[in-house]
């Protein structure tokens, strides 16, 4: 693998980086819920910036935007997302959007590429107002009809917000497999593994499976004061140590990347004199290897059979929704990656498991699929503290830009 020299343009990458950052500016972080006015807005000015690249740019049908190359042969799709979380960071997904952009104006520069083609794509709503990596779900042909009826925590209706973005009718922008080498996507590590070990680029191997599961406990509400304790079958009581259970047990039967979240509990009626009658709460866990995940989920269920031979309140474990399936990334494409990497950055990369979701999960279920991370300062991320140093975010691009040519021209 000898790469064409390509030489991505540092001021544009960061001018394009910051300004896309100024819809829905809030502090040092940014506000951009997906299908939201200033989301909207971000996807027009993102569309006339990839016309300006010569690429032919759309909105499509559910919100994501679309660069196609006008140059024939087989393309490198190159994509990420520009929504955020509630309270997001500036770089988390829009970087790789941008860097999808810088590569194709850098390929269309050099004389050794300005023939290759590369698409770009910033996904709708990755983050999950309505339905995460929606976009990537609908450009895989993955998205039935009962998705559009999906609502978010204000009650809103998916389909009610295309029609309000201005959308409703507009054509959905379907994938062919035939026209891509691969897919390859960038993005913040949104941890610290690199800043840990001194590293400057990831080269990820695969990304992490979830499972989510709700844990749901019957007790018996009743009076607070009255009833005495060893009557009781309190709900609450029965939730709180089913999970120091989990934070007890569970590391004897994770991988060694293994995390898993409590992220909410409810307690029914939820009032300081009334003892729980009924309590739930989601529990979530990640890993690379299905093996773990299943075993994981198996503890879970032996955690509940175990508390409720005790016969008080009773638990049951469900799966809140369907599982999230490891994907490993595409070898020959990694390679390529790793490649640019020593080329850029000698010494200052490692291979590494994603530990969060990304459209490349997806993506990979129908062609080759790549990633790579930068590092994130401190590891921060879904927080508007959420930054990476400026000379990392242009190493990081000519590495990706310099791979990028390398899988185009292989």
């Amino acid at each position: 693998m000898n790469p064409p020299e390509v030489r991505i343009n540092p001021d544009r990458l960061l001018g394009d980086l910051h300004r896309l950052r100024g819809f829905g500016a809030c502090g040092p972080g940014v506000v951009r819920q997906s299908l939201t006015p200033i989301d909207m807005e971000s996807r027009r000015w993102l569309c006339e910036r990839m016309r300006e690249a010569g690429l032919e740019a759309r909105i499509d049908g559910v919100g994501t935007v679309f660069g196609r190359s006008p140059r024939p042969g087989r393309a490198l799709l190159i994509g990420s997302h520009t929504d955020t979380q509630p309270e997001g960071g500036w770089l988390d997904g829009a970087m790789g959007v941008i860097y999808g952009l810088e590569v194709a104006r850098a390929l269309a520069e050099c004389p050794h590429t300005r023939d290759f083609a590369v698409d770009v794509a910033s996904w709708i709503d990755e983050e999950g107002r309505f339905f995460g990596c929606l976009g990537s779900h609908s450009f895989c042909g993955e998205l039935s009809d009962s998705a559009y009826d999906a609502t978010d925590t204000e009650g809103n209706i998916l389909r009610d917000a295309l029609r309000e973005a201005g959308l409703e009718g507009a054509a959905i922008e379907r994938g062919d497999p035939a026209r891509y080498i691969g897919y390859a996507e960038a993005h913040i590590e949104q941890g610290p593994w690199l800043e840990h070990e001194g590293k400057r680029i990831g080269v990820v191997t695969g990304i992490v499976g979830s499972r989510n599961l709700t844990v749901s406990v019957a007790g018996q509400q009743n009076h607070a004061g009255t009833t005495p304790m060893a009557l009781r079958r309190d709900a609450g009581h029965a939730l709180v140590e089913f999970a120091h259970r989990v934070y007890e047990t569970f590391p004897e039967h994770a991988g060694e990347r293994s995390v898993w979240t409590i992220g909410w509990m409810h307690l029914h009626p939820g009032f300081e004199s009334i003892v729980p009658g009924s309590a739930e709460m989601n529990l979530q866990f990640r890993d690379q290897d299905v093996a773990v995940l299943d075993r994981l989920e198996a503890h879970a269920h032996a955690l509940a059979a175990e508390a409720n031979r005790q016969d008080r309140a009773q638990i049951t474990v469900e799966r809140a929704r369907p599982p999230s399936i490891p994907a490993l990334m595409d070898e020959g494409l990694r390679g390529h990656i790793e490649t640019a990497a020593q080329r850029h950055a000698s010494g200052d990369w490692v291979r590494m498991p994603s530990a969060a979701v990304h459209d490349a999960q997806v993506l990979a279920r129908h062609m080759p699929a790549s990633m790579m991370f930068v590092p994130s300062i401190g590891g921060i991320s879904h927080a508007f503290e959420e930054d990476t140093a400026e000379e990392d975010l242009v190493l990081g691009c000519q590495v990706f830009a310099t791979a990028a040519a390398g899988m185009l021209g292989a």
